[in-house]
Parts: C-alpha cells; structure tokens; sequence
C-alpha cells in the first residue's frame, strides 16, 4: 500500500514489500522497497536483518549498486556530512538459535542524485558477508508546477501543482506568489506576461516548495568577440534571460519600416563571415507559456570604402566663367576621407567637402578622380573629364619660310588658336578683305611683289571669335627684273642725249646758211609732231 511518512521535517513516500536474501538463519528484510522522497528533504530507510546465533555480526553498512564494490556511504564523499546510521542491537534467542536486529539509514539534503538502489550488508566474524538484495529503490523528485493553457483564455494560463511521488490519497497543496501565501488548492491563475513568481507546497512541507515558474525576465544581449567589427570577420550575438519553463529563443533584424524582419531561431544568431550589409539593430524575443520579453542589440560593421565615384553638377559641358561642383562618394564605414586628382596630380582641396569651382577657366579643363580612403582601406574612383567651352583666344600666325620672301617663290601662313570646340580660321589681307581662304594654312605659291602686305587670320568658334595680330609679307623683286629695268634706263637717256644732238646739229645748220637780212623772213625750222617714233628710232639706234 501506499504511505506517506513525515518526521524532523522528511516527506517519503514508500511502498511496503518483503525482501528476503540468504541462507536459512541469514535473512536481510525492507519493510519498503520503493520510496519517492522529495528534494530537500530528510528520508529513513529500515531493514531487518536475522543471523545464527553462533555467529557475531562485525561490520554493518549501507551501499549503492553505483559503485562496482560495496562503499560504506559513511565513506562516500557524495554523501559525506548527510548519512548517519540507527541500528537497535541484535535481539539472540537460544530457542530460535538466531538473533534478529534493525538498523535505520537517514540521508538528510536529498538532492536528484541520490536516486539509486540502497542494500544493507552485514560481514560476520568467520568472513561471511550478507547484503539484502534487491535492495530499495529511492526516487527524489521536485515538486513541479505545470502549465495548462484553456482555449477559453489567451491572457492567462491555469497552473498545477503536481507531485510525482502522490498516486493517490489526499494532499493540500499551498500556493505562494513571490513569496506570499495566496490560497490553497491544486490550481491557481497565472497572467500572461505577470511580473511576478509563482510556487507550490505540500502542506506540512512548506520549507520545501517547488521551483518557481515565472515568464522570461528582460534578455541579456552581447556579441562576441567584443570589440569593433570588422566586416568579413566571424560575430555570434547571444542571448540569454532566466525563465521558468525555460524560454525559447528568436532573433529578428529590425528594419526601417519595422515590417517584421527574417527571424531565425535559437539562442545565437551566428555571423560568418559578417558582410556590411549586416549592420543594424537585431530584436532577441525570449518566451515560454507564461509570457514574451525583448531587448535590442545593435551591430556596426566597419569596412573600407567601396563604390567610389565622381559626380559633377551640372553635369556635361561647362561653358569658361561658369560654376561647377564636383563631389566624391563613397560607401564606406568610417566615413571616407577624400584626396583629389587632375590629371592624376594630386590637389590641395579639403579631404571631404565637395570641390565647387566658381569661376571655371580653361586651365580648369582635364580629368579629375578621387581616391576614398579610411583606417580599413582605399579606393580609387573612376575618371570623370571637364570639358571647358570657350572661344579662342588671340591666334598667333607664322610664316615658312622664314625671313626674306622672293619674288616668284612659295610662302604658308599658319594661325593657331587655343579653343574649345576647336576654332575654324579665315584669311584675310588688309585692305583687301577676305582672301577667300579657310583653313589653318594659307599658301601663295609664285608670290609677286604685288601680293605683299599685311595679312591677319580670324578664328572662330560656336562660342566666339578673335582675329591675329598682322603678318606682313615684304615681297622681294628677282634679279632678271633688275636687268631689263637697266636696259630700259639707258635706252631713255640714249634717246634723250639723241634728241639734244639733233637740235644742236639743226640750230647750227641754221646758223651757217645765215643770209644778209633782205627784209624777208627765213623759212621755219622743220617741226617734228611724232616725237615717239623718233625716240623709238633714235632708241633702236642707240641699241
């Protein structure tokens, strides 16, 4: 049958079955051969033991089928400072010739490790050695409180008091609410997600409750390794929070429209390696029956720039005078720090402000890029050109070949402008307007003396125009030419030197055929009307 025995603050529970071992005269008995005894509590448990009169009992002891051998629990340092021994001298009778003895153990502080098999052994003075076998088998338990959850109540549960070592019978239970005394009875209510801590008693046993159950206190979060992050490293977050029954786990990366995240259960949430896009806040929800707790960890992976690029507003073509910002970004953790380029030397701008040009020149045209770079690493951007419009600026104009120009020969006038876009370039002579001429070159081939002068080039581009400084051409007469003048200066003065002759030679005639004056008049000189033949004779004559 089953009974329950409460002495000194003990509560057992033992079940009564004969237990014989031995020869005739050598017998070991237990009054119980099960007991369920709860933890914490103090728990006897007895033999009877009979022997032969003859014979004398030297040791007694009790043991456990933990140990290969027999230990004496009085030695065995699981159970040192708890055991003690109450054994009531042999009984002998010379009618029955055998003695009959009890001998009582007691284990104070049961804890769940005592459960095992107990026999009692008795060694005798001519070596004989008798145990009691099968011996008694302890069982120490807990109370438990086990929640029952109604459909009919989602904001509270029902909580039982269950005792494993009651079968049957009557036992009252005592309810305690944080370490109050509520009620009696083998349920109470518990509220979802209560504060508080709820545990049961047996009545007459109230030193020895039962573990409290109680919702998930506020987790614990950390990251491990501790310290700053670095992305491509290994990271476990963990999460811990003390309940009863024992909380289940989920972690949850909170997004930036708090729109339920991926979840992932357990109680760490493991990283490897751990990318940048992993940065944020995580949410670790800690919950059993009894409610839900939460706590917020946030993460910062550092990690060096990357997608580094140039931005140019306005974007396109810039015209010279015009304002133009050029920026650097970058994605990186630090924030980047930023050195500048043109044409791939380096520039003395601040490391991060954007780069606002507010007059662009023409010296301003080229190819810019930026390099980002903090403690994790560096990147270069890609190459983004300014392109600077402007109109050309004063074109200088050269000739070839140089120096002194010949009559007949070949002479080029080139123009060059700087402009942007590139200038188209007319001619012209002064005084003469446009020679019709376009183009960079401007060539006179079997040049006279006529063509010389003064010449300039215009350049002109969508944006504007300018014209050259002048460019005189000092044409030179040949040789050959100055023969043929000679020539026609010495035929002159033959033809004049002729012409006087002539007139000499008639004004003397005329004076030789002088006649006495008559009275009458003297004939008239012969007068010449063509005077150029007669020089062309007297010229031919003189060649």
């Amino acid at each position: 049958m089953n009974l329950r025995t409460a002495a000194r603050g003990f509560v057992a529970f033992l079940l009564s079955v004969p237990a014989l071992q031995g020869k005739p005269y050598w017998a070991v008995t237990y009054p119980y051969i099960n007991i369920c005894a709860l933890r914490g509590s103090t728990v006897e448990i007895r033999c009877n033991y009979e022997y032969p009169y003859a014979n004398t009992v030297e040791k007694k002891l009790w043991f456990t089928n933990i140990h290969n051998k027999p230990v004496d629990l009085k030695d065995d340092t699981d159970y040192s400072g708890r055991v003690e021994y109450s054994c009531v001298r042999p009984s002998c009778s010379w009618s029955s010739s055998s003695c009959i003895g009890t001998c009582t153990l007691r284990i104070r502080g049961l804890t769940l490790s005592d459960s095992a098999e107990y026999q009692f052994r008795i060694t005798t003075n001519n070596g004989g050695a008798y145990s009691g076998v099968p011996g008694v088998k302890l069982s120490v338990t807990d109370l438990q409180v086990k929640v029952v959850i109604p459909s009919s109540s989602p904001n509270g549960v029902q909580l039982e008091c269950h005792n494993m070592c009651h079968r049957t019978g009557y036992v009252t239970y005592i309810w305690y609410r944080d370490g109050t005394q509520p009620l009696h009875g083998r349920l109470t209510w518990f509220n979802i997600n209560s504060e508080y801590r709820v545990s049961c008693a047996v009545q007459g046993s109230e030193h020895l409750p039962s573990p409290s159950v109680y919702a998930p206190e506020t987790p614990s979060v950390g990251v491990t390794p501790p310290g700053v992050i670095k992305e491509g490293s290994s990271v476990n977050l963990t999460c811990t929070s003390k309940a009863n029954p024992v909380a289940n786990y989920t972690w949850t990366k909170v997004t930036t429209d708090h729109s339920p995240g991926h979840s992932v259960q357990g109680q760490q949430l493991s990283f490897h390696p751990i990318q940048s896009s992993d940065s944020g806040q995580y949410l670790c929800k800690a919950k059993n029956e009894l409610g839900t707790k939460s706590s917020p960890i946030s993460i910062d992976v550092k990690y060096g720039p990357k997608h580094t690029f140039v931005i140019s507003s306005p974007p396109g073509e810039i015209m010279e005078g015009g304002s133009v910002t050029l920026s650097c970004s970058s994605d990186a953790n630090p924030a980047a720090d930023y050195t500048w380029f043109k044409d791939n030397q380096p520039l003395p701008w601040e490391p991060r402000r954007p780069y606002t040009l507010d007059s662009v020149h023409s010296k301003d045209r080229g190819t810019y890029r930026c390099q980002a770079g903090n403690q994790y690493g560096y990147l270069g951007s890609n190459s983004f050109f300014i392109d600077v419009l402007y109109a050309p600026k004063t074109p200088s104009v050269s000739v070839r070949p140089p120096g002194e120009i010949k009559e007949g020969g070949s002479v080029t006038l080139s123009c060059s402008s700087d402009a942007n876009p590139a200038a188209d370039y007319t001619w012209f002579r002064e005084h003469g307007g446009s020679v019709e001429e376009l183009g960079e070159n401007y060539t006179i081939s079997n040049i006279t003396t006529e063509l010389g002068g003064n010449y300039y080039c215009e350049a002109r581009n969508a944006v504007g125009l300018q014209n050259s400084t002048l460019m005189f051409l000092n044409v030179t007469a040949t040789s050959s030419s100055s023969v043929t003048t000679t020539t026609v200066a010495r035929g002159t003065v033959a033809v004049l030197l002729a012409t006087i002759l002539l007139l000499i030679f008639l004004w003397m005639r005329r004076k030789r055929g002088g006649r006495p004056d008559t009275g009458e008049e003297s004939p008239p000189c012969p007068v010449y009307h063509n005077v150029s033949a007669l020089t062309n004779r007297s010229a031919s004559a003189a060649q």
